[in-house]
């Protein structure tokens, strides 16, 4: 119908995007499309969003969606998991994380009050204190203690595995310098074991990395670019 996304210039004339290496980097301006683009192959390829609300009911991904109906999306080898975050998404899930364990909480001191002592009762409480238990080893005794760049790369590290895919928007948005060479470093081990990403970024130090191939978005289309070549 010519609304958006299809009204993006870099869609006019895009037949085929093929991704080769064990790192892709979208990068352009504001406005060229490029995390739209990033979000419609995640789409395409039935990524699970991390952090955030379902891919298949996000509002905010409404595009995404028209995008990923319009083309086919296929890989060579089955991926073990497929991972879609954003670092806006972030927050949100540290929230739900800190309201599920103060639910639990509320869960053990009400069958501590309610359910005399006995065998049942253990039981109750062990299930719920397992829960939160399971909680805090993955992402702390006190999630909102801290700082938006440590949870980013705390939830990142929690859910890589091998052979698997990830889409990254802009994952340098909340970390400091030295934490996106951190991030560099996770990336680096998981392509080791067999993974691949797909990254809209802004960062000149992230998109340094070797071997990494970069896909400049612009109302020109797309096109692969070296690094020295980028603005």
């Amino acid at each position: 119908d010519g609304g958006f996304p299809w009204s993006l210039p870099l869609l006019q004339g895009l037949d085929e995007m093929p991704f080769t290496a064990p790192v892709t980097f979208l990068v352009g301006e504001n406005g060229a499309g490029k995390s739209t683009l990033l979000e419609g192959i995640a789409a395409g390829m039935d990524a699970v969003a991390v952090g955030g609300r379902d891919l298949a009911r996000d509002p905010t991904l409404a595009a995404a969606r028209s995008l990923a109906a319009g083309f086919f999306f296929t890989r060579r080898r089955h991926a073990r998991i497929r991972l879609f975050l954003r670092a806006e998404d972030v927050f949100g899930f540290t929230q739900r994380v800190t309201g599920e364990m103060a639910g639990l909480e509320q869960d053990a001191r009400e069958i501590a009050e309610d359910i005399p002592e006995g065998y049942g009762r253990r039981l109750a409480l062990g299930v719920v204190q397992g829960q939160r238990g399971a909680f805090a080893r993955s992402y702390g005794e006190n999630p909102d203690g801290r700082s938006h760049g440590e949870t980013f790369l705390a939830l990142l590290q929690r859910r890589l595995a091998p052979r698997g895919l990830y889409f990254l928007d802009e994952p340098e948005t909340p970390l400091s310098p030295s934490r996106v060479l951190a991030l560099m470093a996770l990336q680096h081990q998981a392509v080791r074991d067999g993974s691949q990403f797909v990254i809209a970024t802004h960062s000149p130090i992230l998109m340094a990395q070797p071997g990494a191939v970069i896909l400049e978005v612009s109302a020109a289309g797309v096109q692969a670019v070296a690094w020295g070549e980028l603005e």
